[in-house]
């Protein structure tokens, strides 16, 4: 299955069960772990185990079994997995205080910077 198609099935599986904010980011140049994080939020911890639970099942459906999955007993921040795309889901509340989002916007140093200096 192709990158996209598998954003696609995520992205789908998450409003199935009305994630919101659901946020994805091209992380492709920052890391070798993986190319795309999707970040979504569960208004409740059962809601989280859900949406973790529907992501790892749809994704298993079509043919592409998760690698792990973390955090789906408490649910309060719930991981998936997919390889080349990392689920995290979560609490309003934990998602405001990890601030994912803002962390990989970071940019990541280049060789360019350097030269700024010559």
């Amino acid at each position: 299955m192709q990158v996209k198609e598998l954003q696609s099935l995520v992205i789908d599986a998450l409003e199935d069960i009305k994630a919101t904010d659901i946020q994805v980011l091209d992380v492709m140049e920052m890391t070798d772990v993986t190319d795309y994080m999707i970040i979504a939020t569960g208004n409740t911890t059962r809601q989280v185990k859900a949406l973790a639970h529907s992501v790892s099942s749809q994704a298993k459906d079509a043919g592409v079994q998760p690698l792990g999955m973390e955090g789906e007993d408490i649910g309060e921040w719930a991981l998936v997995d997919l390889g080349d795309v990392i689920v995290h889901i979560m609490t309003p509340q934990i998602r405001a205080t990890y601030s994912l989002e803002k962390l990989w916007s970071v940019p990541a140093p280049s060789d360019t910077d350097s030269s700024d200096s010559e």
